[in-house]
């Protein structure tokens, strides 16, 4: 074996520095050189590399963000493919590319694979939502962020007598959304997999009023539908050409004090909910996959991406990661429901 090659790539996301660590504390113990990859695919299209040691990852196991730094750069969409990265890896040597991303990221690094790179996936989102893993690391994190941020914003309605509506982060899926909302105690939680009927939520909404509680709370997915009569939003693009997503709760909100009279206001939780230190079950999470990612590397495994199965960490076919986006179960948001208003 060679040297392994690691880059961070797509959002940043609590625990990635533990992937990097474990990555490079278990590569040293079979004795094998890393080579850090800069701002993700970006780094590896214009050859910005550091080798990485034990010293390097000393120290960096609570820190949020990535030491590596990100980008949504990517290959096949601002570049070349395998012949705008093959450089780099050839210039360092690079036999297997541990490549830590979300669904986007993981599917350029499947195509990389099938060109012949020796590919190794590390399933990184808050959003929770990519196939063939139970879980993904910095998940937690996001839900505990999130669910801290209703628990005082329900005290601030409840002394105003308002509705809240907190927008929490969830692209296609509403992993955060529904387990903050059920740990948060919500009146009700719209999220993109699961259709919903405004007249539904004011119903619920006035019934809860009625019954002495003059506040809710009502957690929304950054990708949930606007209401009917309101026009999809026009969303601005960044630097790399992707929607950004944000502020559905507002047409939510005026939806609702529209068709109540409640005062209701918006809180949107943004990128705090990646920020910061991970929870200790993401630290715990995140080393143990970068410890199987360098173990298969090892072993000269590609193709293949680390997944959450039950207590285990295993291999799974890297096609299977990126054959659909994993959405919310009818029976977790059912249990939600049942604390609806």
């Amino acid at each position: 074996m060679g040297v392994i090659g690691v880059l961070t790539a797509g959002g940043d996301c609590p625990g990635l520095n533990a992937v990097i660590r474990g990555v490079v504390g278990r590569a040293i113990e079979h004795d094998i050189e890393v080579v850090g990859i800069e701002n993700g695919w970006e780094g590896l299209m214009q050859d910005r590399t550091r080798p990485l040691d034990r010293n390097s990852v000393r120290g960096i196991l609570g820190r949020g963000g990535t030491i590596l730094g990100t980008s949504r750069m990517d290959p096949y969409v601002h570049g070349d493919g395998l012949a705008t990265c093959e450089p780099t890896l050839k210039r360092n040597g690079i036999d297997t590319l541990i490549v830590i991303g979300g669904d986007g990221t993981l599917r350029s690094a499947m195509r990389l694979a099938q060109e012949g790179v020796g590919i190794i996936g590390v399933p990184k989102t808050i959003d929770n939502d990519i196939a063939g893993t139970d879980i993904t690391f910095g998940f937690q994190t996001a839900v505990q962020i999130a669910t801290e941020a209703i628990d005082r914003l329900a005290t601030t309605a409840e002394s105003h007598n308002r509705v809240i509506i907190v927008e929490v982060m969830g692209r296609t899926k509403g992993w955060i959304a529904t387990h903050a909302g059920i740990a948060g105690g919500a009146d009700y939680v719209i999220i993109p997999e699961h259709p919903y009927d405004i007249d539904d939520v004011v119903s619920t909404l006035r019934k809860r009023h009625r019954s002495g509680h003059h506040y809710s709370i009502v957690v929304v997915a950054e990708g949930a539908q606007p209401p009917p009569g309101y026009d999809a939003m026009d969303l601005k693009k960044d630097v790399f050409g992707f929607d950004r997503l944000g502020g559905v709760a507002y047409q939510i909100a005026d939806a609702i004090e529209d068709l109540t009279s409640f005062e209701t206001r918006v809180s949107i939780l943004g990128h705090i909910q990646r920020g910061g230190t991970p929870a200790a079950s993401d630290r715990v999470l995140a080393t143990r996959l970068g410890v199987k990612a360098a173990d298969l590397a090892a072993e000269g495994a590609t193709k293949v991406m680390v997944a959450v199965r039950g207590p285990d960490i295993v291999a799974v076919p890297i096609e299977e990661a990126t054959s659909s986006i994993r959405g919310v179960p009818d029976e977790l948001y059912n249990t939600a429901e049942t604390f609806f208003g």
